[in-house]
């Protein structure tokens, strides 16, 4: 068991989705008092949205973790005012969110291209500043990787994710018969007929306490904050992580799930949901299947079923409730076309609703220009 669980960890020590860095700004350069020049500033540092970048590569390619702008320019007798510092960039994956010491947030990289401001370099000396320059400010920061997908599947472990992801798209995660399986996030695209794609994330199993940071903990949770919708995924016939631990019925598995998102952030129950019941392919399914429909039809009349500390504030109105395997590949393709109307119907909600905004702001300028 040791020995499995350093094979979980080295494995999992590949993917990072955290990293620390120290940045500071250029220094300002120096002024020239007798003729009243000024210095150069120092550069700025930034983080940049960059392709094909990774956490991974950034710690491996700077194991100093040290970034620091340019020096500015000193004045001179042939250039009055010393030349500007060179910025600093440091390349990023896309889906980061830039954060100080503190946990003030600097900003968010949503797409190639973006850029963070996270270190401003000195001012030049001045006459206003009795021609001294200034130093360029210091932090440390912190970049935190929050996959961006369309679709994050939610479920316990050996609930049947990875299996499904396979069945769903082409991406190929580890699939083995002992509960944690997903050690890092995994992204699948699924592609259809008229070529649009989806992105789907398999995402580190939860288990009893995630909230608190047990298990994958916040490593899981962080992640699902940035995808469109959430896939929830449970075993017909039930959950049982170890022989110590509760069984937990689908419905009990449905609303734990919810009651672990709900307490790391509440708005995450907010996000349209899908639920794939999967092994279907399993003794009882069907039975088991209609009792959970029933059950989830009318959540609160069950809620004795649940210990208290497992009801969740408000229970999840799934969009479809899909039966699936995984392993056989009944039912995949009509997961794949509730995904996609799930989806859709979204996006033309949103668009909707972005069109009447638009609307209004212009009867509103109308009104007021008569």
């Amino acid at each position: 068991m040791v020995h499995i669980s350093r094979i979980c960890l080295r494995k999992y020590g590949n993917f990072l989705d955290n990293l620390r860095l120290y940045v500071r700004g250029g220094p300002g350069g120096m002024a020239l008092p007798r003729l009243g020049g000024h210095g150069g500033n120092g550069g700025d540092v930034w983080v940049v949205a960059t392709k094909n970048m990774t956490l991974k590569r950034i710690k491996d390619k700077y194991p100093l973790k040290r970034f620091q702008g340019g020096p500015g320019g000193n004045s001179s007798v042939r250039a009055l005012k010393g030349e500007r510092g060179k910025d600093e960039e440091i390349p990023a994956p896309v889906g980061i969110t830039v954060t100080d010491d503190n946990g003030r947030v600097l900003g968010e990289l949503n797409a190639e291209g973006d850029r963070v401001l996270v270190a401003k370099g000195g001012r030049g000396g001045t006459p206003y500043s009795a021609f001294e320059p200034k130093k360029g400010q210091a932090k440390q920061i912190r970049l935190d990787l929050k996959l961006i997908a369309d679709l994050g599947l939610v479920g316990f472990p050996n609930a049947g994710k990875s299996s499904l992801l396979t069945a769903l798209s082409n991406a190929t995660p580890q699939i083995a018969s002992y509960a944690f399986t997903t050690l890092r996030p995994e992204i699948g695209k699924l592609m259809y007929p008229d070529y649009k794609q989806i992105s789907l994330a398999d995402l580190p199993g939860l288990i009893e306490g995630a909230h608190m940071n047990r298990g994958m903990g916040h490593k899981f949770l962080k992640h699902v904050e940035r995808t469109k919708q959430l896939l929830f995924v449970v075993d017909v016939t039930g959950f049982q992580l170890a022989s110590k631990t509760p069984f937990r019925s689908a419905f009990e598995a449905v609303q734990l799930l919810t009651k672990e998102l709900e307490l790391y952030k509440e708005e995450l129950v907010s996000k349209p949901a899908l639920l794939a019941v999967n092994k279907m392919d399993l003794p009882d399914a069907e039975d088991k299947l209609e009792e959970l429909e029933e059950q989830l039809q009318n959540p609160e009349a069950f809620t004795h079923l649940l210990p208290d500390d497992m009801i969740p504030n408000n229970f999840v109105t799934f969009r479809h409730v899909m039966p699936v395997s995984a392993l056989t590949g009944f039912g995949v393709d009509c997961v794949k076309s509730c995904i996609r109307l799930s989806l859709d119907e979204r996006a033309a909600m949103e668009m909707s609703t972005v069109h009447q905004e638009k609307l209004q702001a212009l009867r509103h300028q109308l009104h007021e220009h008569l």
